[in-house]
């Protein structure tokens, strides 16, 4: 979930920078925003400078290394917001530390060595952390598959592998209740 919330966040950027750049591409504002260019003789537009330029992969690893700059912020920026948007994720999902201590305590289910209170801040320590770094994980993912020139982006590979592992587990399910046994692979 990270990683579809960092691209909405990044993809709703791009689209309102390049609106306001096509309409008022004179204003300093609009100019810090981002600016727009033709990518190699075609109509699609790629972000040139400005914000929305160091919030955009690299299109190659030599063009990463001949802008280091342009690559550790957005390295920097694609770490940060999946680890803050997982951690914000598990908040609203119903997986922090206190919905989590409460499905245990509903369940009778105890933590060696941890009291109800002394559990939750148990969690409390772990889950954030957990959160975060998982979601930087994702990031650092996302960010090597565009760095390498992957067809299409990070992004939409891990969401691509996402979704068919879904399937995939929903596919295995479905088979065990109808047949009574796991597949054999």
């Amino acid at each position: 979930m990270p990683i579809m919330l960092q691209s909405a966040l990044s993809s709703n950027m791009f689209m309102i920078s390049q609106l306001v750049y096509s309409r008022f591409p004179e204003n300093i504002l609009v100019r810090i925003f981002g600016t727009w260019t033709p990518y190699q003789g075609t109509s699609q537009m790629i972000a040139s400078g400005g914000l929305a330029y160091y919030m955009s992969p690299p299109h190659s690893i030599t063009e990463a290394l001949l802008d280091p700059i342009h690559t550790v912020v957005y390295i920097t920026f694609m770490l940060t917001a999946c680890a803050l948007l997982s951690k914000t994720w598990i908040e609203v999902s119903g997986s922090s530390a206190r919905d989590v201590a409460k499905q245990l305590k509903d369940q009778n289910m105890v933590m060696a060595g941890h009291r109800d209170a002394s559990m939750y801040k148990e969690l409390k320590r772990v889950i954030p952390t957990a959160a975060a770094f998982g979601g930087a994980v994702l990031g650092a993912v996302s960010v090597f598959a565009d760095l390498i020139g992957a067809i299409g982006s990070g992004t939409g590979i891990l969401l691509c592998t996402t979704i068919i592992y879904q399937y995939w587990e929903m596919f295995v399910k479905e088979n065990m209740e109808n047949s009574g046994e796991a597949l054999a692979f």
